[in-house]
């Protein structure tokens, strides 16, 4: 696997040439200068891509990420503030535009697929180019749980710049040497008891040129980062003053409904507008074909939603059902299953020593098969987006985790070049995913087409969300391990199928042809830091017709749940203890091991759990699993009511994610984490009959409900690495220590998805 990587490397060097090679030495380019300045208002002054100071001393800084419930704008607000040595009290935000200095640099570097204690020469030079490429002809955007770890350096670098340059410009005002001064909370100090408010000194000092060598704090002189503060947004969400995307109320906004074929990627056979084109309101009605992967329609323009709504209702649509309309997900599995049945072993991401010589040799072997759903991603907010077209510029309003690729949508619908589309992110009420794409934002153009002059605002029931979705592919995973005499582990061996995410949306978000490895695929299986004398992890690719994306935690969602519970599996068959087996696979990951033994005495593991007399029995059950360079182990603990229902009382949760920039902001992920991850635990699964999605609202999807949800208890390791992932990385081990505690209470093994007791 190492040599395929490096001749792939090696070989797209030499083909490009002297020019290639010269040019993949080089650094990747700056991430502090726009290519077009900063907008600014009267009084204030850009000092590069992501600070504007005004001459009354407030601080805006430019965020690039999505805020989607995660604290970006304010973990972000802070690394620029504190390198500043801003007045917190003084600072805002303020969304970017499009630029190549705001791509998302370390989301794709992740997405590499090598082993996290591969450190070699190949993933260095692989991480190189790629972090080079995708400055050039990247996108902007918010996912993997990158934010933080994007921006760690170019917030910091920008606001030591621009901190740099207040005290330049204050030590030439006072003629004094530049390092005799010092800046404080909003002001530079001078050596002779001199103050200056930033906002004096804006004006000379935006005009001085950028440090050529930027002075970053060390962590001992950090005084925002490492604090709990409060949410920048949090006043304008509690007033109700937040704008979110269904917010978006530009005047003479008109209101769109659509009826979407009721198949997924099928399309509109023929409809009459006649029907509704004299009801109430109603401006145009039109047939929407399938974008970017989704599915056709019929869009009814009014003056106000109901009417749009009421009128759809009175439409008489004859459907073409498409290829989508004998796809059964009943059948999936058993297709995946027949795939690996067939001898299928898939790709390797992993393997160490003769796995296959270690198996045969093996004194006894463990043999297990698990499964997984697809699901949905159920954003709270359903799908919208405000589009006006006028005098051949668009304007978008939309809840979006990449900007770049909506308004390269717009522009192709709307036949505009990309500078002509202006698009404003607005708050997203919950993303997970499922906003990374833009088939609604290709829709709503197209739609607005029809109303030229004017705003149209799309916008999808909870039904139309739900039904019409980009899925988390389902999966199969099947496992062997070897025990010698001893019962020690000598061979572990995972083969996974199923859908792959990354070809498809190559193809249907750039019209590119998807080649080579997705790691999301077999993430959570190979990139996990146990120690096995000889192993083998891959995952065969199936290719299904059925549209596929990106959900919270991707491949870790599921890979970690199959892994933890096998590897229950294996310490149980040994007669160890789940906590000590695991530690003995971790002998040479010092940082895992601590998150491990941390959560074990967290929980008072080993202690029996004190019964209530006429309640019922409780087990627990643990999980370790490292996702987006983070490293997070939970306990819970289960009982069953009487109808066999779960219910989870208590979760651990501890997690090393290197240095914590706001705590309180970590903790909030961690429980959002676990809270989702137990909705799609015990209740989560999209069921497809002749391409037509069953699940249409909460009855029938449920999410796990205030009365249902444990108690969470968090710790985070104090660390100072740099940041690693938070949004996600709670998610992945609650199914498996729900389960594997599950099996100690009723010694019934779940192998399937969502959790349920016979």
């Amino acid at each position: 696997m190492a040599a395929t990587r490096r001749n792939f490397i090696l070989g797209s060097m030499a083909a490009g040439g002297a020019l290639v090679v010269g040019w993949s030495v080089l650094p990747p380019r700056q991430r502090l200068q726009t290519a077009v300045p900063l907008a600014i208002q009267p009084g204030q002054a850009a000092f590069n891509g992501w600070v504007k100071i005004a001459t009354d001393g407030a601080v805006t800084v430019i965020i690039s990420k999505s805020e989607m419930g995660q604290g970006v704008l304010t973990s972000l607000s802070m690394l620029l503030a504190d390198e500043l040595d801003a007045d917190w009290t003084r600072v805002t935000y303020e969304m970017s535009p499009i630029d190549k200095i705001y791509n998302n640099v370390s989301a794709l570097v992740d997405g590499l697929p090598f082993h996290p204690d591969n450190q070699g020469l190949v993933r260095r030079a692989a991480s190189h180019l790629t972090a080079k490429t995708v400055t050039h002809l990247g996108v902007m955007m918010t996912g993997g749980s990158s934010s933080v770890k994007d921006l760690w350096l170019p917030m910091r670098e920008a606001g030591a710049a621009a901190r740099q340059m207040l005290l330049a410009a204050a030590a030439q005002g006072w003629e004094v040497a530049q390092a005799d001064c010092r800046t404080e909370k909003g002001q530079v100090l001078g050596p002779s008891g001199q103050i200056a408010d930033y906002g004096d000194l804006v004006a000379k000092a935006a005009l001085l040129a950028v440090p050529s060598s930027i002075q970053l704090k060390s962590p001992d002189q950090f005084k925002l980062i490492g604090q709990s503060t409060h949410r920048l947004e949090s006043t304008a969400k509690i007033t109700g003053a937040a704008k979110f995307g269904i917010d978006a109320l530009p005047e003479g906004l008109l209101y769109a409904a659509v009826q979407m074929c009721p198949t997924l990627g099928g399309r509109v056979a023929s409809f009459d507008a006649a029907q509704v084109s004299a009801m109430p309101g109603v401006r145009h009605a039109l047939t929407v074909e399938p974008l970017y992967g989704g599915t056709g329609g019929v869009a009814v323009i009014a003056g106000r939603p109901w009417q749009a709504q009421n009128a759809l209702k009175g439409l008489e649509i004859a459907w073409d059902h498409g290829a989508l309309a004998s796809f059964n997900s009943s059948a999936v599995m058993a297709q995946l299953t027949q795939t690996l049945d067939n001898g299928a072993t898939g790709f390797s991401y992993y393997s160490t020593g003769d796995v296959d010589a270690a198996l045969q040799s093996a004194a006894r072997i463990v043999n297990a098969e698990y499964q997984a759903p697809y699901l949905a991603h159920a954003t709270m907010e359903p799908m919208n987006c405000t589009v006006l077209l006028k005098e051949g510029q668009a304007t978008v309003w939309v809840s979006t985790q990449v900007p770049s690729m909506a308004r390269s949508a717009v522009a192709k619908v709307l036949d505009l070049p990309p500078e002509a589309v202006t698009v404003h992110v607005m708050l997203l009420g919950g993303g997970f995913g499922r906003r990374l794409e833009v088939d609604f934002i290709a829709q709503a153009a197209r739609i607005a087409r029809a109303a030229e002059g004017f705003p149209v605002q799309t916008m999808w029931t909870r039904e139309q969300d739900m039904r019409h979705d980009f899925y988390r592919p389902a999966c199969v995973s099947r496992f062997g391990a070897g025990l010698n005499e001893k019962n020690q582990l000598v061979a572990w061996k995972n083969t996974s199928a199923g859908q792959a995410i990354v070809p498809q949306v190559l193809k249907r978000g750039f019209g590119l042809p998807g080649g080579g490895p997705d790691k999301t695929t077999s993430e959570g299986a190979f990139d996990q830091p146990y120690e096995w004398p000889a192993a083998r992890i891959a995952h065969e690719a199936v290719d299904l017709p059925l549209q596929v994306g990106f959900w919270r935690a991707v491949g870790h969602s599921h890979q970690a749940f199959f892994k933890e519970c096998f590897l229950d599996e294996v310490a149980h068959a040994v007669q160890a203890d789940p906590v000590a087996y695991r530690a003995s696979l971790l002998q040479r990951h010092p940082r895992h091991l601590a998150v491990l033994q941390r959560v074990a005495e967290l929980s008072r593991w080993g202690e029996s759990i004190a019964s209530v007399a006429g309640t019922p029995a409780r087990a627990r059950g643990v999980a370790l699993h490292e996702s987006f360079g983070s490293i997070v182990a939970q306990v819970a603990e289960v009982s069953l009511r009487p109808d066999n229902s779960i219910r989870v009382h208590e979760v651990w949760c501890v997690i090393d994610c290197g240095l914590a920039v706001n705590p309180q902001l970590i903790e909030q992920q961690l429980e959002s984490g676990i809270v989702y991850g137990l909705s799609a635990a015990l209740h989560g699964e999209i069921h497809i009959v002749n391409g037509q999605v069953q699940a249409s609202n909460f009855h029938d999807q449920p999410a796990l409900r205030m009365n249902d949800c444990p108690a969470i208890r968090c710790v985070i390791m104090p660390s100072t690495e740099p940041p690693e992932g938070v949004g996600e990385p709670g998610l992945p081990p609650i199914a498996p220590a729900v389960a594997n505690a599950l099996f100690t209470l009723t010694g019934q093994r779940l192998r399937s998805l969502p959790l349920r007791i016979a």
